[in-house]
């Protein structure tokens, strides 16, 4: 496989990861801090489902059309792993204020 299907991997699982507090918070009703949103202004649950899903929807697509994808070698199982966990502490850095 092509090394630039490795790095695409790697920005879709960040997407997906990225797109998981949203949707939830969002499918649980509660309003959740939107990028585009203001500091400190929260935005509707319905966005956050909706801005969950599109990150969801490119990480999908990312996936898709970029080499196959298959969780089990070493190569893509690494590389989406390392998306995830890279995409997760710097969420968990950028949203630690948000303590309600």
């Amino acid at each position: 496989m092509p090394w630039i299907a490795y790095i695409v991997h790697f920005i879709a699982a960040a997407f997906m990861t990225a797109g998981i507090p949203h949707f939830v918070n969002g499918v649980s009703g509660r309003p959740f801090r939107l990028p585009m949103a203001p500091r400190g202004k929260l935005g509707s649950p319905i966005a956050n489902v909706v801005w969950g899903w599109a990150n969801f929807l490119i990480a999908f697509l990312l996936f898709a059309n970029i080499g196959p994808l298959y969780i089990g070698t070493p190569g893509d199982t690494i590389f989406v792993a390392a998306g995830m966990l890279v995409a997760g502490v710097l969420l968990a850095r950028y949203f630690e204020g948000d303590v309600r």
